[in-house]
């Protein structure tokens, strides 16, 4: 008997146009990995918060037909009645914490199954452990970087030992190590302990090794189902971005112009005497594009901020000519207007028509009079990046920018960056190997801020 069914699944959110899945039907068996795959938008998320309940009990909306785990009818079980059975993780790992403390986040969810503070906290330990984090046990979760984030709410999920794992995006901030090592945790728990997983994936390489079954959904709906073999022939034939990658980036012919950001030996601390940078230098020419790369927690993002002034210099200078624009992690979190074209034309003076120009260049025309948050993930940071580039800055600086951006989307805006690569110069935050290789001139990796060259 399948672990859980979803039967003639239909949902639409409160006052939205259209619905975000429509018909969907399938089963999840014990210890079986299936990925689940499609465009921004096409429901994947929706799809995955109706396996743990929070659709429609969190969001409300209109919901018809049923989706059962373990016996239980989702429509009638709370959220937190399917906590013992079903872990999630979210694409957004910073809208899943709830303490300050590490210790407390991964503790949380075992005692509130019953665990003492000591076997909690105990469970608490060896998740972390397992992600290759057991050393933030003692870490503010407010200190973290966004890696380091997500490595703890995957901890979290993992110390409540659930039957039935449903994971959005689990990889979206890890460095390939850490992506492969925790896929590999995945499987593990799938082959010994029977657990079902269910994960949607943007960077779908790594987990159509190890899973045994794909599911596809465009605009709502389950358009193909079927065992992995069989699926990679038809990714191959009618989606191609996702089983193929990106094309490595030739050599440049066009030479770079005056340095527009100057970083000279920057050493930044949080914490006095716990640098996260330390004698950082590197400098960014006007027509080049620049990757930054490293291990989670090394302080790309800290130097990321330094180059744009968000953060004042402690030790070393930065020299920035002209004006910079950046793009955080999670742009989602910085929306303040209600309508998609008013967030973009904001930093622009109010100019409608350019703003609804950037949203068209990248794909999202149609989308001007959306509110933000009725927006996919991958949407969003389409979203954010408009904004950023309607200003046209001199430096513009991306932290992640295809996290939750769907393969085809990833490709317009390899093409959009290369395009008008002469008229800035950028720095590419990213644990995207396959993005990096297809739009950098150069990659420099963290700590040690050493040059890989050309890629």
């Amino acid at each position: 008997m399948a672990l859980a069914r979803v039967n003639r699944l239909s949902f639409s959110y409160p006052e939205a146009a259209t619905a975000a899945l429509e018909q969907v039907s399938l089963d999840l068996n014990r210890g079986e990995i299936v990925l689940l795959l499609g465009v921004s938008g096409s429901g994947k998320s929706t799809l995955l918060r109706a396996l743990s309940g929070l659709v429609p009990h969190f969001h409300g909306g209109r919901f018809s037909g049923s989706v059962t785990v373990a016996g239980r009818d989702t429509r009638e079980t709370p959220p937190a009645a399917l906590a013992g059975c079903v872990a999630t993780l979210f694409q957004d790992p910073e809208d899943q914490i709830i303490f300050d403390s590490v210790a407390n986040e991964v503790a949380f969810g075992p005692e509130n199954l019953g665990a003492g503070a000591e076997q909690a906290l105990e469970r608490g330990r060896k998740a972390l452990a397992a992600v290759g984090a057991e050393h933030l046990i003692d870490r503010a979760t407010r200190e973290l970087s966004g890696g380091e984030l997500q490595r703890v709410c995957l901890a979290s999920a993992l110390a409540l030992e659930p039957e039935l794992l449903v994971l959005d995006e689990p990889t979206s901030q890890l460095d390939p190590d850490g992506a492969e090592a925790f896929l590999a945790l995945v499987e593990r728990l799938a082959r010994e302990r029977g657990t079902a997983v269910v994960l949607s994936e943007q960077r779908p390489s790594l987990p159509l090794a190890i899973c045994e079954r794909v599911i596809f959904l465009r605009d709502g709906r389950l358009v193909f189902d079927a065992p992995r073999e069989q699926a990679l022939e038809w990714l191959e034939l009618e989606e191609p971005g996702f089983s193929r990658a990106l094309e490595p980036a030739g050599e440049r012919t066009g030479g770079a112009g005056e340095v527009v950001c100057a970083l000279s030996s920057l050493t930044y601390a949080y914490h006095p005497g716990e640098p996260v940078l330390e004698d950082a230098s590197l400098e960014i020419r006007r027509g080049e594009i620049v990757g930054l790369a490293g291990p989670n927690g090394c302080g790309k993002t800290t130097l990321a901020k330094l180059a744009c002034g968000l953060l004042d210099v402690q030790e070393g200078s930065v020299e920035l000519h002209g004006r910079a624009g950046y793009l955080s992690q999670d742009p989602g979190r910085y929306v303040v207007c209600e309508r998609a074209e008013d967030e973009v034309a904001l930093g622009i003076g109010g100019d409608l028509p350019a703003a609804r120009r950037r949203l068209g260049e990248l794909g999202l025309g149609g989308c001007e009079r959306r509110h933000p948050r009725d927006l996919s993930s991958g949407e969003r940071e389409r979203l954010g990046l408009a904004a950023v580039l309607a200003i046209e800055p001199d430096l513009l600086v991306l932290d992640e920018p295809t996290r939750g951006v769907d393969p085809e989307r990833k490709r317009e805006l390899t093409e959009l960056l290369r395009k008008h690569a002469a008229e800035r110069a950028t720095l590419l935050v990213t644990h995207d190997i396959a993005f990096a290789a297809a739009v950098c001139d150069r990659v420099v990796t963290l700590p040690a801020a050493r040059e890989l060259g050309r890629v």
